[in-house]
């Protein structure tokens, strides 16, 4: 569903946002998509059970781990940080993951990184038995068939496609599904372009570009500003932005067409990726900042 956004705009352009974060109430936006074509896989190879990665307050592990329990997958999520083992009801995302018959394996920093490695994974075999494995973030080859099917017939008239971008995954699958006269732009939110290399992995397209300028300091930062923009983006147009991707994106979209980046008359899709359950998370860290707080309308 695309919902129209209800600010007054300059030069023409209007603006639409994809509403990705309705597909599901656990399994939302991007994260339903990168797991659809996986799932499908792992019952096809007939696995029992579905290993993945993550850090504290992963969607993606939420995702995983209800989808598993939906499709009847044993779930394993081996999570970045040893000091989390204790912290787990502390945790809002954690503690959903668990509830939904997710198993842990907490890891150093330093074993986290070993994440591709094929003796690392050899052993975590040797632990859990058999498994299908999904990558950080749930992007591989099958993830990014899925998000292949984010835009359809309705999404033509578009000029500007925008999303965040986290792995890669969703705008790669984005990309190789635009028309000529699209262009597809993706806000990072982690510090720097590397994520080009790892995207051209995926695409053959070039009409994309990475728009570096909105990571807020890098991933999982947020400042005063952010918030307020979320929680104001909220009243005028009842769409609840999480703050770690889209309330980014959806931020330098708004601050790109004052800066004049649009042509007159541009029409805007903007794809919201869901990651509403990390709110809570957010909101934990910064009560401890003294800092305010995300309204949680879902």
């Amino acid at each position: 569903m695309n919902q129209k956004i209800n600010f007054e705009l300059p030069k023409g352009i209007t603006l639409h946002i994809k509403r990705e974060d309705l597909l599901h109430p656990f399994v939302s936006g991007n994260k339903f998509r990168k797991l659809k074509y996986n799932m499908l896989e792992a019952k096809a190879e007939k696995h029992k059970t579905i290993l993945t990665f993550g850090g504290a307050f992963s969607n993606h592990i939420a995702a995983v781990a209800y989808a598993g329990m939906e499709q009847n997958f044993k779930t394993v999520g081996v999570i970045r940080g040893e000091e989390l083992m204790n912290k787990i009801s502390e945790n809002p995302t954690l503690q959903f993951a668990q509830s939904c018959g997710m198993q842990f394996e907490f890891v150093t920093r330093d074993q986290y990184h070993l994440k591709g490695d094929v003796d690392f994974l050899s052993k975590l075999k040797n632990k859990f038995g058999d498994y299908y494995h999904i990558p950080e973030g749930g992007s591989n080859k099958l993830a990014i068939k899925g998000c292949e099917e984010i835009l359809n017939e309705n999404d033509s008239d578009f000029d500007y496609i925008c999303c965040s971008v986290g792995t890669g995954g969703t705008i790669s699958g984005i990309i190789n599904s635009i028309l000529p006269h699209q262009k597809v732009l993706g806000f990072p939110a982690l510090k720097g372009d590397f994520l080009s290399d790892e995207i051209c992995n995926f695409v053959q397209k070039l009409n994309w570009e990475l728009i570096t300028d909105y990571h807020f300091g890098g991933y999982g930062k947020v400042n005063e500003e952010l918030i307020s923009f979320i929680n104001q983006f909220y009243l005028e147009n009842q769409i609840p932005l999480d703050p770690i991707y889209t309330g980014k994106m959806v931020f330098g979209v708004m601050d790109m067409i004052k800066s004049n980046y649009f042509p007159a008359n541009s029409k805007i899709l903007l794809i919201h990726t869901g990651g509403l359950q990390g709110i809570k998370g957010m909101n934990i860290k910064l009560k401890k900042k003294q800092l305010p707080t995300i309204a949680i309308h879902v």
